[in-house]
């Protein structure tokens, strides 16, 4: 014991020495990848571009003797694209190729532990230390000017979507604002896994100044954890968005949004239901989530405030039982007129839990299909039964720097629930989303984390992340050996 305790230190020393150096030249991933594209290469009237990715991870999962909760392994993710623009009509293929290595053997705990961090995660998906493969990412073509209208387009293939990023403002905040804390909440490509996720389908959209109308019929496809991307699988979704832009001088923006999701796959459901009833539910999940943002901000003379209000109710079936959950978020920042050009927020989320197993109600909010880790930058946790109180700070001293500090404070909302993890469906045999008990406690952590992003050039984002989690009572009674979790990562972007 005295001898993994020691190793453990030394590990913590060393992820904390490295991730301190690479903090230097690093940054956040969001950043990076909304930075200014290249100018694409052209040949015949065909666009060509493309991005490498590569990121080591270093994972301090919470410590227990039942398996390796401390790891690190390499991943990289090369995208190739063509396309073509006409007057009437667009095109796009683009093709993915992942690459896992080193990812732990020996990660994977007997349950309630379970799966020690995301390289577990990929391990189990694809049964091997080493895993790459080659699939169509987007393949889509695009009709434009449909009905005689020059608003209205018509998508349909294979491509990437993101609820609530239909409409990019043109106020910087507002941006920011929907891609950090708005997009990816219901529906998205969960674009930090090293394979992501991808939509066969068709999408409608009617885009006048100041208002937008999106329809989409879609099923998702493989992929996330598992690098072979190219089937898609039996989840459905329809979802309609009107969003309208408001105000000048103070711009700001709605959005009103239904999505409906069906999942017939013949898999067991994660919920706090006892095994034995949980298996013998085989109906499937046929869920309606109905919502509705609001982003405002308001100039003065001292800096420049912004408010956030977001929530969905579900209804439906979850299996057998009634679907009947909900989720609220309200948020709200400042940016006072400073040379560091802070940007000072905070904010709170609840999303319902579920009280009673056995009353034949799920009360538990469900996430759908999103991109977790937009929420939960260490992504131990989602947004299912959690209460996250949060405060955040942005210092942008520099054209090319981004640096961001969070603290979260996480409880689960309902005791008699579970805690939650996961992103949603992403192989045929596996659920998407994974519990483990309570045991009748709610505080799960308190989450403490530092990034920088610096854009190089048109070309070139260094990227890099470390998070430190202190476990409370859900954590402790899971993990006796240590309540205590770290993650960090290095990330070079090349967009070419």
């Amino acid at each position: 014991m005295n001898e993994r305790r020691d190793r453990k230190m030394r590990e913590r020393g060393l992820i904390g020495a490295t991730l301190s150096l690479l903090l230097l030249t690093g940054g956040d991933l969001s950043s990076a990848q909304n930075q200014p594209s290249p100018k694409p290469i052209t040949f015949a009237g065909i666009r060509f571009s493309g991005s490498l990715r590569v990121r080591p991870e270093v994972w301090d999962w919470f410590d227990t003797t039942a398996a390796e909760p401390n790891y690190t392994y390499f991943a990289s993710l090369l995208r190739l694209s063509f396309s073509q623009e006409r007057p009437g009509w667009d095109w796009q293929a683009e093709f993915a190729q992942p690459l896992l290595l080193g990812l732990p053997e020996n990660s994977i705990a007997p349950a309630p532990q379970g799966q020690l961090g995301l390289g577990a995660n990929y391990f189990a998906a694809n049964r091997d230390s080493a895993a790459a493969n080659f699939f169509a990412k987007q393949g889509f073509v695009r009709l434009k000017g449909i009905f005689g209208d020059k608003a209205n387009s018509l998508r349909f293939g294979r491509f990437e979507f993101v609820d609530g990023a239909e409409v990019a403002p043109k106020d910087t905040t507002l941006a920011v604002l929907k891609r950090d804390r708005i997009a990816h909440r219901l529906l998205g490509n969960f674009g930090f896994s090293h394979v992501g996720r991808s939509f066969d389908g068709i999408q409608y959209v009617r885009g006048t100044p100041g208002m937008n109308l999106t329809l989409l019929a879609a099923r998702a496809t493989q992929g996330v954890f598992q690098v072979n991307g190219w089937g898609e699988l039996d989840t459905d979704v329809l979802y309609g968005a009107l969003t309208r832009s408001v105000g000048k001088k103070s711009p700001g923006e709605w959005r009103v949004f239904a999505l409906s999701y069906h999942d017939g796959r013949p898999v067991l459901k994660t919920d706090n239901r006892p095994v034995a009833a949980r298996t013998a539910d085989h109906n499937n999940l046929r869920i309606t989530s109905l919502g509705a943002n609001y982003l405002q901000t308001l100039s003065t003379g001292r800096g420049t405030a912004d408010l956030l209000l977001w929530g969905t109710w579900q209804f439906g079936n979850w299996g057998v039982l009634d679907q009947r959950a909900g989720a609220v978020a309200i948020e709200a920042g400042f940016q006072p007129a400073w040379k560091l050009k802070p940007w000072f927020r905070t904010g709170y989320f609840y999303s319902t839990g579920d009280n009673n197993p056995n009353d034949g109600q799920h009360g538990t909010f469900f996430q759908v299909l999103p991109t977790p880790r937009i929420y939960a930058r260490f992504p131990f946790y989602n947004l299912m039964n959690n209460q996250d109180a949060f405060a955040e700070l942005v210092l942008r001293p520099h054209p090319k720097w981004t640096i961001r500090s969070d603290a979260h404070f996480l409880r689960l909302s309902n005791r008699n629930d579970l805690w939650y993890t996961g992103g949603g469906a992403f192989q045929p045999s596996t659920f998407g989303f994974v519990g483990r008990p309570s045991n009748g406690s709610q505080s799960l952590a308190n989450v403490y984390d530092v990034s920088a992003d610096y854009q190089v050039n048109p070309h070139l984002a260094l990227t890099g992340y470390y998070a430190g989690a202190t476990g409370r009572a859900v954590i402790q009674k899971i993990y006796p050996n240590g309540g205590t979790g770290q993650f960090g990562y290095a990330e070079v972007n090349w967009k070419f």
